[in-house]
């Protein structure tokens, strides 16, 4: 007796889909979709899997094993039953082979530290008895936000699964459902491992199967071979199979990967294990209790599949919902960002790597508080631990090149969920979920960011996935997907006033469909599809003509022949350069979105990137509120990504190829698009972004060319983060050309931002590293870089870094045994009297610096004269910056008797020289207005008023009325610096 048909009918709104009840902790490492480990369990050496195990002492929440106490039972008959020895050492080895199995870890959680493991950071999951009636009947539609809030009902524990029904009636049968991402996977692994460590004590032997794995078998088998072959230590057990009361559990994860037809006209009764079978007829008859009625099934699925069982088979409905409460989600983050390896450190955590990874926590912890959307995307445990990964990558990215793009992160979390996966076994197309989803759902994503728009309403949702269905099949697929697959990408928005329209889950993850749609080529006009369908046809049926024709042109030799038969190939050929065209669409597509003038001054997109998980500290408008004008500067970047061999690969089983030719031909087009608009003049930010472009594009041959036209690097003002110093090491490093020019003043650099970027300096001509805060530590790291053989830094500006005496004498090794160095700056770096000396003796050793600045060091008139004498002495020195130190009149007055022509230096001192005007008055007036913001205001306000008493003292002096205009000027520009500063306008 077949159930209703439970999946959404044609033209039910989009917004009475069932909502995902939110009714679980559950662990958010995202399975494969429905894709069972355990599909290839029958090879031992196959150790790429996904499943890892639950932890072995569990963190018990809201639900977890709250489900009332398991039924109690009687002591166990059957253990009477196993007096051989063999049989009880085969289970003990079974429960031992799954364990190592279900242990090992996917690549992606290794990211987290090779101490990492499921064991430690398991939050016990959560699951809810549902209905038949309600999966046919979806509840009334609720907000995310009343979802969010609302208390949990009907929970039940692993233990009470098969605990007796409202009516008395043992349970033997019980179907676990959820939509993709939901945590089935998860809850599976957890069931296994309890077994293995003795917590699921009311089975004597588990027996978990992969529907996918049996899908693959079209021959027939007995139900005892199909054991053995997966699992070969159960020889000695199998035998006891329905001529005992051993008390087994067959788990078959994956349902809708079978096509189950319970009907006896096409799948016959069978009680015999001995009996060879279609695998399906053997799950057919479990379900039926008709072969082992003794045994307990677990089948997990999908909603759309729930209805391929009938009802009176099924003992229990349980659904697995996702973190319904917002401190799940923080005990999720904190266990997994809380690892001690989780910094990536090769020893143990530091204070100050612990003290980073707590702020983290608390930062997102306060986000998830206060910004309702990313709570609402962290309801599904996968999202959780995309946040997860992406957090890791943004803040313990050391590695020179980093281990991970941010494509492959979002490329791998897509395979986690879907690899292998079909929408509908059913449907004879057999498309795969991740195809479907890029052709439906990316193009919504591409129009949105055309067009800008990041949230949409339902009638936008009928245009991308409704308006061009022409056949029942296609109809059929969507029904699938707006069951199983929809709330994975798109959710209810929950800002006021926009909560009957939908938005992406996470919102790169719209630039990121949006980017595949393009890619796959999927982006086609009429005339193109035209175009190729009919190129196709021709093209097939040329090649018979052809045949055809050749053998009649032996017997009838027409000259017209040979004219008909390439009239026929004329179409494919003009076709294939048609289409060769749409490659150069992409490159320009690349250029337009990466270049974008409008986009200049935004934060580059890693800084976008935390600001979206994180959030912004300080004042801001509410972090529900959409921004005036949307920015997607991730879809390009995406777009290079997806076109890297490794993506690549991975797209290619999740079923959407990319060709090899296709990125041959992009990449080709890009040198003419994307490399050409880099010799622009990029503002910092932009530049930065076009870094990690190149990162991304993971093309070393195209990365080093792109380089090679960046002859000045300005990242100004750009905050760099550890993985913003690898991407700039690496992309850099993928050439050896010398950089004329490295601008990095105002960036948050620190000791191991040195460290990483060091083999980038060696390179460089000029460095600029002021307003770094870099001490003392610092400068022994610009010691060795300076010191290096290949070293070819000429001009290096330190100004503004907290140098002090002790990092002095680390400059003073490296100024004595360097050959590179012509000018250094040392502007306002608290060396004090005592640096400036130990500089000062080690200066004769030089014999290249041209130019050195000391000023605003706090330097008397004993060590400033001292320096200058020294100067005078050397051979290429010909300029001092002692402006802004403590020099008595005396001091100035000596000073200002040098003579370049006659003593060979010039100090810098005054802004007047004489009866004139210093010819450095502006170079002096301009490094005070560029750091007044990190000076002392009052004595910057007080030499600012020595300086002017000296103008209008020179002025005074002089009878000359150029000189005396000269002088009003240069006054006049003091005077407006002071009225500013005392203004608070500086």
């Amino acid at each position: 007796m077949h159930c209703r048909r439970c999946l959404p009918q044609a033209g039910t709104s989009w917004k009475t889909l069932k909502r995902l009840e939110p009714r679980i902790q559950v662990d958010a490492v995202p399975g494969s979709g429905n894709n069972f480990i355990l599909k290839r369990i029958h090879h031992p050496d196959w150790t790429w899997c996904f499943l890892t195990p639950p932890l072995r002492g569990f963190v018990r929440h809201q639900g977890g094993y709250h489900g009332g106490p398991s039924q109690t039972t009687s002591p166990r008959p059957s253990q009477m039953a196993l007096k051989n020895v063999a049989t009880s050492e085969a289970i003990e080895k079974h429960k031992k082979y799954l364990a190592d199995w279900f242990r090992q870890q996917p690549n992606e959680e290794r990211q987290f530290g090779p101490s990492f493991s499921l064991d430690t950071t398991h939050v016990d999951p959560v699951i809810r008895e549902s209905s038949l009636e309600e999966i046919l009947k979806p509840s009334p539609e609720m907000t995310i936000q009343n979802q969010l809030q609302a208390p949990c009902t009907n929970i039940i524990g692993l233990q009470n699964l098969f605990d007796m029904d409202t009516c008395g009636r043992q349970v033997k049968n019980v179907v676990l459902y959820g939509t993709v991402g939901t945590g089935k996977s998860t809850l599976i692994k957890k069931m296994v491992m309890d077994w293995c460590h003795g917590r699921l004590p009311r089975f004597e032997l588990l027996v978990p199967f992969s529907c996918e794995d049996l899908s693959q078998n079209n021959a027939p088998i007995s139900l005892r071979r199909m054991i053995t072959k997966k699992y070969l230590h159960l020889r000695e057990v199998v035998p006891m199979l329905g001529s005992t009361n051993l008390k087994v559990l067959f788990i078959l994860n994956g349902l809708e990967r079978l096509n189950l037809d319970f009907r006896l006209a096409h799948t016959e009764l069978c009680c015999d294990p001995n009996e060879p079978v279609l695998p399906s007829a053997i799950v057919v008859n479990l379900m039926r209790k008709y072969m082992l009625p003794e045994a307990s099934i677990i089948v997990t699925t999908r909603p759309s599949a729930v209805r391929r069982l009938p009802s009176k088979f099924v003992g229990r409905y349980v659904e697995v919902c996702g973190f319904s409460n917002v401190n799940l989600q923080k005990l999720y983050f904190q266990m997994r960002l809380s690892q001690p390896d989780c910094s990536g450190a090769s020893g143990p955590a530091t204070a100050e790597e612990s003290n980073e990874r707590d702020n983290l926590v608390e930062m997102l912890s306060r986000n998830l508080e206060r910004h309702n959307q990313i709570a609402a995307a962290c309801f599904l445990p996968s999202y959780c631990w995309l946040v997860c990964t992406t957090l890791h990558f943004l803040y313990f990215t050391k590695s020179v090149p980093p281990a991970q793009t941010l494509t492959g992160i979002y490329t791998s979390f897509l395979r986690l969920n879907f690899s292998g996966e079909v929408l509908d076994s059913t449907d004879p197309s057999n498309i795969s979920m991740m195809k479907y989803v890029a052709k439906t759902v990316g193009k919504l994503a591409y129009k949105g960011v055309m067009s800008r728009q990041t949230s949409f309403s339902e009638e936008d949702l009928r245009h991308c996935f409704e308006v061009e269905m022409k056949e029942e099949s296609e109809l059929n697929l969507l029904n699938v997907f707006r069951s199983d697959v929809f709330r994975f990408f798109l959710t209810p928005c929950v800002q006021p006033g926009k909560e009957h329209t939908f938005v992406f889950t996470i919102p790169a993850m719209q630039e990121y469909l949006a980017a595949l749609y393009v890619i796959l080529g999927e982006k086609k006009t009429l005339t193109q599809r035209i175009g190729k369908e009919v190129s196709e046809v021709i093209g097939k049926v040329s090649e018979d003509v052809a045949v055809v024709l050749s053998i009649v042109s032996k017997f009838l030799p027409l000259r017209i022949l040979p004219l008909l038969f390439n009239l026929i190939k004329i179409f494919p050929r003009y076709f294939s350069r048609f289409s060769s065209k749409d490659r150069d669409t992409i490159a320009r597509t690349m250029a337009v979105e990466m270049f974008k003038e409008e986009d200049y001054f935004n934060d580059d997109v890693l800084d976008q990137i935390n600001s979206s998980i994180l959030g912004v500290e300080g004042p801001m408008r509410h972090p529900d509120e959409a921004s005036d004008d949307e920015v997607f500067e991730l879809f390009p970047i995406f777009m290079g990504g997806l076109l890297s061999r490794r993506n690549r690969a991975v797209l290619d089983q999740l079923g959407c190829p990319i060709k090899n030719l296709a990125v041959f031909e992009i990449a080709k087009a890009m040198k003419k698009t994307v490399i050409r608009n880099s010799r622009k003049g990029l503002p910092p930010s932009e530049l930065m972004d076009y870094l990690f472009f190149l990162h991304e594009f993971q093309n070393e041959r195209f990365t080093a060319e792109a380089v090679q036209s960046l002859r000045t690097i300005n990242l100004s003002s750009v905050k760099m983060t550890p993985l913003k110093c690898s991407v700039l090491a690496s992309v850099v490093g993928t050439t050896s050309h010398e950089v004329e020019e490295l601008n990095l003043a105002s960036c948050h650099l620190d000791v191991n931002s040195l460290r990483t970027l060091f083999p980038v300096f060696l390179r460089c001509k000029k460095l600029h590293l002021q307003l770094n805060s870099l001490g003392p530590e610092a400068c022994r790291e610009i010691r060795d870089l300076l010191l290096h053989e290949k070293c070819m830094v000429s001009t290096l500006r330190l100004a503004d870094n907290p140098v002090t005496e002790q990092g002095a004498h680390y400059l003073a090794e490296a100024i004595a045994g360097n050959s590179s160095l012509s000018h250094l700056s040392l502007l306002h770096t608290s060396l004090g009297n005592q640096g400036v000396e130990v500089i000062t003796r080690h200066l004769a050793q030089n014999k290249h610096l041209q130019e050195l600045d000391v000023a605003y060091n706090s330097v008397t008139d004993e060590a400033a004269l001292a320096l200058v004498e020294e100067a005078k002495r050397h051979a290429t020195l010909e300029k001092v910056h002692l402006y802004f130190n403590e020099i008595s009149d005396e001091g100035k007055q000596a000073l200002h008797e040098l003579r370049k022509d006659r003593d060979g230096v010039k100090a810098l001192v005054f802004l007047t020289v004489g009866a004139d005007v210093s010819d450095y008055w502006a170079i002096i007036l301009n490094v005070v207005q560029k750091n007044l913001p990190v000076w002392d205001r009052e004595r910057v306000q007080q030499h600012l008023g020595l300086l002017l008493k000296d103008l209008e003292s020179s002025r005074r002096q002089t009878a000359n009325p150029w000189k005396k205009a000269k002088f009003m000027r240069v006054e006049n520009e003091v005077k407006r610096m002071l009225g500013k500063i005392q203004q608070g306008a500086l």
